[in-house]
């Protein structure tokens, strides 16, 4: 009867919640991917890039600027793009290299069936790998933010505003939910492919046809849909806002350039007209409620497509054969 009393509560423990085990994935992943070599490389890279990119931007940099920081991230002088171009350029190499082998490691390893086996489901596994890749990136993000806004202290020797603020901290935000994108879609090739290369390269081509050539095959859709110019411009800026990279670049644009004529440009399409009146117009700078309306479109759709890939990744999880 005692055996019997004590075995119940060791029942219930393993039938309870499924995100029994969460957070000690979240914590097993993190420590593994902040103690890679792989992660330490590519943060390397990004402290150099940071760095050189900033320290360029402040030479041309002039104290009559209304919001000196956020030039800062948008500034550019050769050989180096502005900042913003690089982060749109590397975020999504960060979080494939977080997310390309997150299953299909533990199954060539053997490890998969050992951990599933215990006290842990496939919901908070799958869950914790996801989520510790996810604050990985924003802690990375995070570091890299406060190392180039300490950066731009000690040059310029001004404090910051608090719109400036505001703004550079809706920028991460956006950044991050851009890399969790690339996360769940190097999630979702790690589950579909057993081998951790063909994921890895398969979520690379995934980001170059929609950094390089999607653009393009836009351009050709919307010439053979209609002959109108303002109607294939309409065409064209739906179908390109399909890329995470459009809508990263746009909400981009508006937070770190808060003007009239940015804004018209990532609404729609600007008449001959309005770009003259533009042109002589006094730069006015959009509040921060104007900008947070116009890029919320941009942030929903990022968001919406990391959901929605990490459910594909669940499902395909959830359907697969694990076997010791």
């Amino acid at each position: 009867m005692a055996e019997r009393v004590e075995a119940r509560p060791r029942r219930a423990e393993r039938e309870g919640s499924p995100w029994t085990g969460l957070w000690a994935v979240v914590a097993k992943e993190m420590a593994d991917h902040l103690t890679s070599a792989r992660m330490r490389f590519l943060e390397l890279i990004i402290l150099l890039t940071a760095v050189g990119t900033v320290y360029l931007a402040l030479q041309e940099l002039r104290r009559t600027e209304e919001f000196l920081y956020l030039a800062l991230l948008t500034r550019s002088r050769d050989p180096l793009p502005a900042f913003v171009g690089f982060m749109g350029f590397l975020v999504p190499l960060i979080a494939i290299a977080l997310g390309f082998d997150a299953i299909n490691g533990e199954f060539n390893r053997r490890t998969l069936s050992r951990v599933l086996a215990q006290p842990i489901y496939r919901d908070a596994l799958l869950l914790g790998k996801f989520l510790a890749g996810l604050f990985t990136l924003a802690l990375v993000l995070t570091a890299i933010w406060l190392l180039v806004m300490g950066l731009g202290l000690l040059r310029l020797g001004v404090p910051p505003t608090g719109v400036e603020v505001a703004r550079g901290l809706l920028y991460l935000l956006t950044t991050i939910a851009y890399g969790g994108v690339w996360l769940g879609l190097a999630l979702t090739f790690s589950i579909v492919f057993r081998q951790p290369a063909t994921a890895a390269l398969s979520s690379i081509a995934v980001w170059l046809f929609v950094t390089v050539f999607w653009g393009m095959l836009v351009g050709l859709i919307v010439q053979g849909l209609t002959d109108d110019p303002v109607a294939q411009t309409r065409w064209g800026l739906a179908l390109v806002r399909l890329s995470p990279n459009t809508l990263y670049s746009e909400a981009s644009l508006a937070l770190l350039h808060p003007t009239i004529e940015s804004t018209l440009r990532i609404m729609g399409v600007i008449t001959p007209l309005q770009l003259v009146q533009l042109q002589w117009a006094v730069p006015t700078p959009l509040p921060l409620s104007q900008s947070l309306m116009t890029i919320w479109p941009h942030l929903t759709g990022l968001i919406a497509a990391t959901i929605l890939l990490f459910a594909l990744s669940y499902v395909l999880f959830q359907r697969q054969e694990i076997r010791a």
